[in-house]
């Protein structure tokens, strides 16, 4: 049955194996993004021997590289004209050389010593081959549905599967690639063929899951590509206000957010001395976060909205995060390397780590309103644009997180192939006050710029009503009289 004027169209669910599909291309971006997170750092500082804070410099300038180049793809991505759409081609040509090129960045350069340059430009490729799929991939959720809910749901899916299949790589990586040999560079060369494999499956796999939905022509052709007029539209789009107030908003998250993965290994070797066994309990943890996530959110989103989620979740998620620093400082902490301490260590990453994923799937969501609201005003959908300037926010932001990681390290005069438990605690409490005061001044970034988001379920809803009436009145309107 057809809406009538003024009301939104008649909402029809997404298949399940839509969801489950669209979810696990996904899994690619939660490989890389763990990879570069927790792994390439310590990998080229203390295994390679490049000093941490060119590590930390060329993998923030990758990340600043890719994300300029960013909006490009997406908007190459929005003028893509072909029988299997706009987003399909993409996910077809990039997963194999992304595969290859994961594969090289985790081999000891040929020749000896890693160079600056090396570094920079493999993590380059990388990095936009990524994008290739990922921004196609995200910004199929504004043609999937219209839904304020389900578009939750799908990003829910892709969270889901993107934390699982990094999570899985972390556990495998901790268990079998490095077990034993954190600080030696074999291991490291089977975690990237295994990863490059799993990345190629995850991107075909999702393609061709949802290629009977989407293999369709777009409705208009583009005109041909110009790099001038490329350029104005992408401006055109990113100057949407309630696009720049959750650019604020993901800015201080992401930020946070790198600098808490790229310190991950740092914190759990020398502040909270991790033993191997529990190691193996971290992924476990995280994957259990993202799971508490996905069962709460929804009807998180349902009750509050999302701009009120994704405030105050950042709050919380901060608080909880702080706390055993905070005991740690006031010498009221169980010993440290014992097992109460790690078990509450864990803890309470566990519902810190559960709030800040609710944070990070409720601002990819919110994306997918602006695709309309821009619309309303322009009269053209750009998901690609959106969805890669709000890469180019995230990428910019987890560089600046990591090169910040890479300072905290080098001024605390953290000693390279440093032994745990043995490190000076002037260090200790030089990385721990560094760290604290960088996530409290970012969380409280974050959620007054969330908090600020101005489009609710109601405005959203009446503005898909609206613009399915316009349609509706093109429609009549384009019919010849005596049809």
């Amino acid at each position: 049955m057809s809406a009538l004027p003024g009301q939104a169209p008649e909402f029809q669910p997404l298949p399940q194996r839509i969801k489950l599909f669209h979810g696990f291309g996904a899994v690619a971006f939660g490989i890389k993004d763990n990879g570069f997170s927790v792994f390439l750092l310590i990998f080229y500082n203390q295994v390679l021997g490049m000093d941490a804070a060119l590590v930390s410099l060329a993998l923030a300038l990758a990340l600043i590289i890719d994300a300029f180049i960013d909006p490009l793809l997406g908007n190459l991505s929005d003028r893509t004209y072909t029988s299997w759409g706009r987003r399909l081609p993409w996910l077809y040509a990039a997963p194999i050389p992304l595969a290859i090129a994961w594969v090289i960045m985790w081999q000891p350069p040929i020749g000896g010593e890693p160079t600056f340059f090396g570094l920079l430009a493999i993590a380059v490729v990388v990095r936009l081959l990524l994008s290739a799929c990922e921004v196609p991939s995200t910004s199929l959720v504004p043609e999937l549905t219209s839904d304020y809910d389900e578009r939750t749901t799908l990003f829910r899916y892709r969270f889901l599967s993107g934390w699982t299949g990094g999570l899985i790589m972390l556990f495998l990586a901790y268990q079998v690639f490095l077990a034993g040999r954190l600080l030696e560079p074999e291991g490291y060369a089977i975690y990237g063929y295994f990863g490059a494999a799993v990345i190629f499956i995850s991107v075909i796999g999702s393609a061709l899951g949802q290629h009977s939905r989407v293999a369709r022509l777009p409705k208009d052709k583009p005109p041909p590509f110009k790099l001038s007029v490329a350029f104005s539209e992408i401006i055109q789009a990113l100057s949407e206000r309630s696009f720049l107030i959750l650019a604020g908003g993901a800015l201080g998250a992401y930020v946070s957010q790198g600098m808490t993965f790229a310190l991950s290994n740092y914190l759990y070797l020398y502040i909270w001395q991790f033993s191997e066994a529990v190691f193996a309990f971290y992924p476990i943890v995280l994957f259990l976060s993202v799971v508490l996530t996905f069962i709460t959110l929804g009807p998180a989103h349902k009750k509050w909205g999302k701009p009120k989620v994704a405030a105050v979740a950042t709050l919380i998620s901060m608080v909880i995060y702080l706390i055993p620093y905070g005991f740690y400082w006031a010498g009221v902490w169980p010993e440290i390397g014992s097992t109460a301490s790690s078990a509450l260590v864990l803890g309470f990453l566990l519902l810190s780590n559960t709030f800040g994923v609710m944070v990070m799937i409720s601002a990819s969501s919110m994306v997918a309103e602006i695709v309309e609201a821009f619309e309303e005003r322009t009269e053209r959908r750009a998901e690609g644009s959106f969805y890669s300037g709000y890469w180019f926010i995230q990428k910019c932001a987890t560089g600046i997180g990591i090169f910040l990681t890479g300072l905290i390290v080098a001024i605390a005069g953290l000693p390279e192939q440093a032994v745990p438990g043995e490190v000076a605690e002037p260090v200790i409490d030089s990385m721990i006050l560094q760290y604290c005061i960088a996530i409290v001044v970012l969380g409280v970034v974050s959620a007054w710029f969330m908090n600020r988001f101005p489009i609710d379920r109601a405005e959203h809803e009446a503005r898909v009503a609206a613009l399915a009436a316009k349609t509706a009145s093109g429609a009549v309107d384009d019919t010849p009289a005596n049809s």
